[in-house]
């Protein structure tokens, strides 16, 4: 499956050159942190788009580098991580020259390079390389906005969210990004909250059931159920253990904030607010 946006064909220098410079890069990526690494990476790309190879207007609305991305999905050995990484970052630099290089691409391009950035960030994520991945992903959402794709541009929104959460490192951060993930998808998967409101529930339930004293299970039940999504009436506790007003008043607040974070991230969904 090429990852190309239309081969080229015959001698390209350019895509030489970039081929060398990824080869380079890449074996100092091995031996450094990558985060370090990505200043350099700039000025690889800064060292490109001043070349007047890059002002040729490409036929049929093609890439400039089609090849570069066409040999960017091809394997390399497992016994040297830099040699499977190389075509990764050849691809990288080359989409990364199209899209600030000096021609202004058509719809057309624009949403072939848009292609290559989304597989380039989820061959870089497998590969070890998060913050390569973020500038991959983050292009990808560029472009996919400016041609009003709402949908690929939210799913490389959840791909970006979670390459910068891997670029963390372990702590607090990294918790707190780990549960926005699982509880709404970083809000590009509002409906996971509703998992979550059936497990908060049921969790209520069976602490009411512990709680309510004199009350009958079928009654708390209900009660458990309703004040999630409607505060309870004082009338309604009376007879009850303190312990199981504070539960109810706490189940109420909990469910008052998921509910309303639930419809707010729903209707941004929708409505692209």
């Amino acid at each position: 499956m090429a990852m190309g946006g239309g081969s080229r064909s015959g001698h390209d220098p350019v895509g030489e050159l970039i081929e060398d410079r990824a080869h380079d890069y890449a074996i100092r990526l091995d031996s450094a942190a990558e985060a370090d690494s990505l200043d350099d990476f700039d000025r690889v790309v800064a060292g490109f788009l001043d070349d007047p190879e890059l002002l040729v207007v490409q036929p049929d609305s093609r890439l400039r580098f089609g090849d570069v991305y066409d040999r960017a999905c091809e394997p390399g050995p497992d016994d040297e991580l830099w040699r499977a990484r190389k075509p990764l970052i050849a691809g990288l630099i080359a989409a990364d020259i199209e899209f600030r290089g000096p021609l202004r691409l058509s719809p057309t391009q624009n949403a072939l390079l848009a292609t290559q950035f989304e597989k380039l960030g989820a061959a870089l994520s497998r590969h070890e390389l998060p913050a390569h991945a973020v500038r991959a992903w983050t292009a990808a959402m560029e472009l996919y906005r400016h041609a009003h794709n709402s949908d690929a541009e939210d799913r490389c929104g959840f791909a970006l969210a979670r390459a910068r959460r891997a670029t963390l490192p372990p702590g607090w951060a990294r918790g707190a990004s780990l549960a926005a993930d699982l509880l709404c998808g970083y809000g590009y998967r509002p409906f996971r909250l509703l998992a979550w409101v059936v497990v908060q529930i049921a969790v209520f339930v069976g602490l009411a059931l512990l709680l309510a004293g004199t009350k009958s299970p079928t009654d708390v039940v209900y009660l458990a159920v309703l004040t999630f999504l409607n505060p309870l009436d004082p009338n309604n506790v009376a007879g009850m253990e303190p312990q199981a007003k504070l539960l109810f008043a706490t189940e109420a607040c909990l469910g008052a904030v998921s509910m309303s974070v639930f419809f707010a991230l729903l209707v941004r969904r929708w409505f692209r607010l």
